[in-house]
């Protein structure tokens, strides 16, 4: 089998650009004849396996109509506990390798995929086709060159994140720095100071990973908190002529010395939800846009920026997909065994709002899996580019999670038992993802109880340190990496503000004919809308504020 390494080291572009980029030459008929003839492959396989019958509920469609009319939507708990057992014997295909994220805290700690040979030998092109559309100039045309030196930022490759960074590495044979760093015993601030130093003798060429983490890494570098030994620079005088040069440049334009200074970056992918607002940070600190894409550990990539950088071009070979608009959501909403219609590529509306719906193919598992995304169609085709596939943007969360730099998902149970866990009196609370002075911010809205007296701050302060704790017991990691990035990016990753007293019962009154039962308090805990919100910090209805057990009002006698 041919891989997009062999192309390179032969020299024929052409025919890599082909192989790892010429979906973007489809028109949207031919897209769509791929994504239903590879779905017709994978109806196949799952029903060959005990895992894919009991998802599929027992149907045996015979078409793509059949399978979407009789196959129900489904979440990672469908596929429990086989996937997090690891079962293999479940599967449609034997995995390659299992990738994981994180999981539902308290629950399960970790969600693990598996990855089939045939699934990764697609997505290893898919994703040398990122690296070549990372590197393009404006024309489109790309460097074809090897062992471009890169800095490991990213996770390790069994980590969701982690996987399209050394799925890069082996479809176009770049070159980790530092050269050690999957040798464990490193922090992460050690691996970077070493990988600087190698940096600045053999150049840097490309960064890869979530834009929070490059700018905190650009950051960190900025304030001086990544160091390279006097010593090391006496000895190696690249890397002392390097610096040099640098400090002039810094100098001349009147700021600190910046990692721009030091290299030409030719490549920068990054992705995750808030990578639109880091973007400009990225390309301050290190002198290059990163490429966007989309992606996620249970289909890979769904979709990926070209050289114009804007809107996000779908990839047809990994995932079918499906889309429930706005409108199917929020009856799945108000009613939950309602299952929401979908509509296909070749059905979007430009401007319009949907989930989508992915169905991995090669031997994959998930099926009709809702990602708990939204995603805006920005366009149906890229004009300027005279690409046929609809364009994208991520749009937000839709489920139950609070997505915060893409670090850490956080559910509505973890919240509440931080908060329950500072032993603060209150009657109830709010929370969602905010954008505080352009930087991402879990807010927590919180009513205090009866005449508890305390301030914003220390009700944040002593909230943030429940999430400290929580982070040991469930490994959530959510702020152990946002706390670190506090300081360097002056970020409080959780803030809180105090509700007048009275606020959660006098939204009930308001509510209670359409949202409550008579005693309970706000239905959703998770992303309130603003004008939700803005009713809690304003009541106009005087009611008594009153203790609540268990989601019970009880009588102040």
């Amino acid at each position: 089998m041919t891989r997009p390494i062999d192309l390179m080291r032969e020299g024929k572009k052409e025919e890599l650009w082909r192989m790892c980029c010429g979906f973007m030459d489809l028109r949207l008929e031919e897209f769509m004849i791929i994504q239903k003839r590879l779905l017709l492959e994978q109806i196949e396989l799952l029903k060959d396996c005990e895992l894919g019958r009991r998802v599929m509920r027992g149907a045996m469609p015979e078409s793509v109509e059949e399978f979407r009319r009789q196959v129900p939507l489904t979440s990672y708990e469908d596929y429990l506990p086989e996937l997090t057992d690891r079962s293999e014997d479940w599967l449609p295909a034997k995995p390659a390798m299992w990738v994981h994220t994180v999981g539902r805290a308290g629950e399960y700690n970790f969600k693990w995929v598996p990855l089939p040979q045939r699934f990764l030998n697609e997505f290893e092109r898919v994703a040398g086709g990122v690296g070549l559309l990372a590197s393009c100039d404006s024309q489109g045309g790309f460097p074809a060159k090897e062992h471009l030196k890169t800095l490991a930022t990213m996770s390790s490759r069994y980590y969701g994140s982690g996987v399209v960074g050394h799925l890069m590495q082996e479809a176009l044979g770049v070159d980790f720095l530092p050269s050690n760093f999957s040798m464990g015993g490193m922090t992460f601030q050690e691996k970077m100071e070493a990988g600087f130093g190698e940096a600045l003798t053999q150049g840097l060429d490309a960064l890869g990973g979530l834009p929070s983490i490059l700018v905190y890494i650009g950051e960190m570098f900025r304030q001086g908190h990544i160091k390279v030994d006097r010593s090391y620079l006496l000895s190696h005088p690249k890397a002392l002529a390097r610096i040099s040069r640098a400090l002039v440049r810094s100098k001349m334009a009147r700021r600190s010395m910046l990692p721009r200074d030091l290299w030409s970056v030719k490549v920068i992918v990054g992705g995750g939800v808030d990578s639109a607002l880091f973007r400009d940070k990225v390309e301050e600190l290190w002198g290059r846009t990163p490429l966007e894409v989309y992606g996620g550990t249970e289909g890979g990539l769904y979709a990926t920026q070209t050289w114009d950088y804007e809107g996000l071009t779908f990839i047809p070979n990994l995932n079918f997909f499906e889309f429930i608009t706005e409108r199917e959501w929020f009856k799945s909403q108000l009613d939950p065994e309602y299952q929401p219609r979908t509509v296909l590529m070749d059905e979007l509306r430009e401007g319009g709002i949907y989930e989508p719906v992915i169905t991995n193919f090669h031997g994959g598992i998930m099926t009709r899996y809702r990602l708990g995304d939204m995603v805006r169609i920005s366009s149906l085709r890229n004009s300027k580019l005279n690409i046929d596939i609809p364009q994208m943007v991520f749009h937000k969360r839709v489920d139950d999670l609070v997505d915060v730099a893409s670090l850490g998902r956080l559910t509505q149970r973890t919240i509440w038992e931080a908060i329950e866990n500072t032993g603060i009196p209150y009657v109830d609370w709010v929370a969602r993802k905010e954008i505080v002075d352009n930087k991402p911010v879990l807010h927590v809205y919180l009513e205090l109880r009866g005449d508890y007296i305390a301030s914003e701050e220390s009700v944040a302060a002593a909230t943030r340190e429940q999430f400290r704790k929580l982070d040991k017991r469930y490994r959530c990691n959510f702020y152990n990496l946002m706390g670190d990035m506090e300081g360097v990016l002056d970020l409080r990753p959780v803030e809180v503000s105090l509700l007048p007293q009275g606020a959660f019962a006098s939204y009930a009154a308001q509510h209670r004919a359409d949202r409550f039962e008579t005693g309970q308090t706000y239905r959703s805990h998770i992303n309130p809308t603003d004008e939700a919100l803005a009713l809690l910090r304003a009541p106009s209805v005087a009611v008594e504020a009153t203790p609540m057990v268990d989601g019970e009002r009880v009588s102040a006698q």
